[in-house]
């Protein structure tokens, strides 16, 4: 289990398609939280890639989540196959040359089957072109090259667009994710992470003749931690991923009832027993919520605060 909040995403196009088992394997031992899986069709930019088939084959071969970029001029044809194909999110351009409609009933669709719908922006493109379409989203993807000029480096000067797209989800407490790709390592992972980046996407970086994959993952990770912990949190480390907390322990009916009220407000829940099953005794519940969310969730539903958060 991951103990941090940093997550990265497997870039698989500099690895060797002729034995996708084994590189796959290789990323889940080496830990890796999904596959980043660009497709492109060569008019949106020059190169051509793969489409709904290989995702559906990696879909086979792994339980991680399949996150899937779509460079290419016409997304909205190729939803549905993605979504088919076993896609865990898929990401379009907002450059990608159909109407603005289109694109927002495609990032409906791909909500509607219970997947991550992102958009994302090349260098030259602010991130407030995404904002007509921000209710519509999950993810934000801020590429840090031109995908179009391959043999790029990593520019520095755009990582603040990063926190641009963590403004775009202001006042929304949960459910939401800003990626960055684009020449990303470990000699930039604590820069992306202090403006904020949740999921960094690594590509050439981890198939380098040489490179242990494990060790590198754990140092971008690490890395970009440790930058939101100098940057966004002050010198307090971010909250881990995994990590749950609870707000109330209330009789059963007023667990359920809480529950469904949080979750209403776009926050999941878990509703625990606070004890062992005792035949003829409904016994109180604990209601949790991620830790990420628990001071959101406290001040908008009044349900205080412990006496050390209350001092400070």
């Amino acid at each position: 289990m991951n103990n941090g909040r940093a997550r990265l995403a497997a870039g698989i196009l500099e690895a060797d398609f002729g034995n996708l088992y084994r590189v796959v394997r290789k990323l889940e031992r080496a830990g890796a939280d999904r596959l980043h899986l660009d497709v492109m069709d060569g008019h949106f930019v020059p190169s051509l890639t793969f489409g709904a088939d290989v995702v559906r084959a990696l879909r086979r071969l792994t339980r991680l989540p399949l996150d899937v970029h779509l460079l290419v001029d016409r997304p909205s044809t190729l939803v549905e196959g993605l979504i088919a194909a076993g896609s865990d999110s898929i990401t379009m351009h907002v450059e990608a040359p159909e109407p603005a409609e289109r694109i927002l009933e495609a990032l409906r669709a791909v909500r509607r089957a219970g997947l991550g719908p992102g958009l994302a922006v090349n260098p030259a493109t602010p991130v407030a072109a995404l904002a007509p379409f921000r209710e519509a989203l999950d993810i934000a993807l801020v590429l840090m090259v031109d995908p179009a000029t391959p043999g790029q480096r990593f520019r520095r000067e755009l990582a603040g667009k990063v926190a641009d797209a963590r403004e775009l989800f202001a006042g929304r407490p949960h459910g939401w994710e800003v990626h960055v790709e684009g020449g990303i390592g470990r000699e930039n992972a604590e820069v992306v992470g202090g403006f904020g980046a949740d999921i960094l996407v690594v590509g050439s970086a981890l198939f380098e003749r040489g490179h242990d994959v494990a060790r590198e993952i754990r140092l971008v990770k690490a890395l970009a931690d440790e930058g939101w912990t100098r940057e966004i949190g002050r010198g307090e480390p971010p909250i881990p991923r995994e990590s749950w907390s609870v707000v109330a322990t209330l009789p059963h009916p007023d667990a359920d009832e809480l529950s469904r009220t949080i979750e209403r407000a776009g926050i999941p829940t878990l509703v625990l027993r606070t004890g062992p099953f005792v035949p003829g005794v409904d016994a109180e519940r604990v209601v949790m919520v991620p830790a990420s969310a628990e001071i959101f969730a406290r001040k908008r539903f009044g349900l205080g605060f412990a006496e050390e958060d209350e001092a400070l």
